[in-house]
């Protein structure tokens, strides 16, 4: 309406006074317009103290009647830590000693852990899918060739996507692109600020059908950019190192683009392509070397005669972006009143080893305190309201299979968080395979239930507030998507050691085959044989593996993950 009509022919049929006062309070809409219009962070506005509360204490400390059960599952935490560690050493070695020797000698290279060092502040970040790319068909791909996180830069939380040059030489495998996509969606989706540490070498040929073509593959990297930008969410890109072929649009579609002198260099093609198309000899950095980007095509904004430099020189760029940080508090941290460490026997080894969610709960949420919400109905689903250090969330946790009563009052619950902004925490221990319909009573249960689940599927998919999961036990069948499963797109998911995701839990693939009484023996043989399968791509491990998750997390540090990254990233969102 206003750009048909036009300001000038609204004001001049209006008299003098009158056209004055609306000339006044147009143009104070149009201020307040762009003043909500600029790039700014929620945190701009100071944060406002929350109500006080006095959620009732949850007293439950281990009894002699769970030692049998604890003890099973400490043994197993146990285990499953030591392979963690295993893991995690191997990701921390990159692409091996020769390859480090290599970078750092001969190439003269920062490794990407002292480059985020020089770049983050002081203070540990969050890595996100850490053990992606292990254990692939086409072979292993520690932390899938990128290092994917959170941290803050000037004081400011943003995504970082750094390049690791000492795993195959930073080519780019499809669980490299998978990952560095999903480190941008979590950017787009917390409005974060992003920044690019590019030191590729380009795609993985042999894999190019995998790479390529598809809509969520390579090209959807540089769609993502645009988008970012078309958002207000700031990218900045460091050339550390080679930026070859398609990765050559990273730095020139950032924001701003800082480039390192003689180990960074950004072309199409490199030099055996130029001599193998002309006949002519150049060196890389003739061709597409820093000072030629700086100097001649334009393409980078800030030249760094070193790495250090660059670093300094983003962290200034971070500076700039103009946005004002919340004024920190220093708020007592209250502790749970039960050891962290406690949680670690808690975890269970499968569902049949599965304690009181509420001894879980009570070693996460501060001074153990938790409001709980129809603590009577539908109570293989616990819901309820806590605080984990100083936020308030809403908890959403199995205790049992999700019923038609459960599902119904899960849906209430979650409702009610999103219509008061509060975020929400999944604990997700799924039942280990559908109920059997083995009567008309059981059919007409069944049936129920597929509704209750189907609201609280809807409700969960619907609520705008934050979420996010933790797989504490199992993750199985279509409880897991009423729990905001990776389809149901949380902001973050994070898996315990001991978890398992699958469609059916092992031991009960007899729930995913048809029933053939004729041939006894070949059944059982296919049981068997998809029960070894279930165990071995159900584990923590094996998901990871494959970035069906955003990392595995020691139980104890579960407050830590929640409190200094997920909140705080959330909190300061755009």
């Amino acid at each position: 309406f206003w750009g048909e009509v036009g300001l000038e022919t609204l004001c001049s049929a209006l008299s003098g006074e009158c056209q004055e006062k609306f000339e006044d309070h147009w143009y104070r809409l149009v201020e307040q317009r762009w003043q909500r219009s600029v790039r700014r962070m929620s945190s701009v506005v100071k944060k406002k103290r929350s109500l006080r509360s006095a959620f009732p204490v949850l007293d439950l400390p281990l009894q002699p009647i769970h030692q049998h059960v604890y003890e099973a599952n400490l043994r197993n935490s146990n285990a499953c830590h030591e392979k963690f560690t295993e893991l995690s050493e191997k990701v921390r070695k990159g692409g091996g000693d020769n390859a480090i020797a290599r970078h750092t000698q001969r190439n003269r290279k920062l490794l990407v852990r002292d480059r985020l060092r020089l770049l983050l502040d002081d203070e540990g970040f969050l890595e996100l899918s850490p053990l992606a790319g292990l254990g692939l068909p086409y072979g292993d791909i520690p932390s899938a060739g990128c290092l994917t996180g959170i941290g803050r830069i000037s004081g400011l939380w943003c995504v970082f996507i750094a390049n690791d040059a000492t795993v195959k030489g930073g080519t780019a495998y499809p669980i490299t692109v998978k990952k560095q996509l999903r480190a941008q969606e979590v950017a787009i989706q917390n409005r974060l600020p992003c920044v690019y540490l590019v030191d590729s070498g380009g795609a993985f040929l042999p894999l190019q059908s995998e790479i390529f073509p598809d809509k969520n593959q390579g090209g959807r990297t540089f769609y993502n950019e645009a988008i970012m930008s078309a958002m207000k969410i700031p990218q900045v890109s460091v050339v550390c190192g080679s930026c070859t072929a398609g990765g050559a649009y990273i730095p020139t579609m950032a924001e701003e683009a800082v480039m390192v002198h003689r180990i960074g260099t950004v072309f199409l093609g490199g030099p055996p392509l130029v001599k193998a198309a002309t006949g002519e000899e150049v060196t890389p950095e003739d061709l597409g070397g820093a000072r030629l980007h700086a100097e001649v095509s334009g393409c980078i904004d800030h030249f760094a005669w070193e790495e250090k430099e660059a670093y300094v020189c983003t962290r200034n760029i971070i500076s700039t972006l103009n946005f004002q940080l919340p004024e920190e508090e220093e708020a007592e941290v209250k502790e749970p009143l039960y050891s962290p460490e406690e949680l670690l026997g808690l975890a269970p080894q499968s569902y049949n080893y599965s304690l009181d969610v509420k001894m879980v709960i009570s070693r996460l949420t501060d001074e153990s305190r938790f409001h709980e919400f129809k603590a009577r109905y539908g109570t293989t689903l616990i819901t309820g309201f806590a605080k984990i250090h100083g936020h308030l969330v809403g908890l959403v946790a199995n205790n049992g299979e999700l019923s038609h009563q459960a599902a119904l009052k899960g849906s209430h619950f979650v409702q009610l968080c999103d219509q008061r902004d509060i975020p929400l925490v999944f604990l997700q221990n799924t039942a280990p395979t559908v109920a059997p319909t083995l009567s008309s009573t059981q059919a007409e249960m069944n049936s129920n239930c597929l509704k209750a689940q189907g609201s609280m599927m809807s409700a969960v998919a619907c609520a705008s507030v934050p979420k996010i999961t933790v797989v504490i036990g199992a993750c199985h069948g279509a409880d897991s998507y009423a729990m905001c499963g990776r389809a149901f797109d949380p902001n973050f998911l994070f898996l315990w050691p001991n978890a398992r995701v699958s469609m059916a839990a092992p031991g009960h693939a007899g729930s995913l085959l048809p029933p053939d009484s004729a041939q006894e023996e070949e059944q059982k043989k296919k049981q068997d044989d998809l029960n070894r399968r279930l165990k071995e791509e159900s584990s923590a491990f094996y998901s990871s593996g494959r970035l069906w998750d955003d990392g595995v997390i020691l139980p104890q540090d579960t407050r830590k993950v929640q409190q200094h990254f997920c909140f705080s990233c959330l909190e300061a969102a755009i």
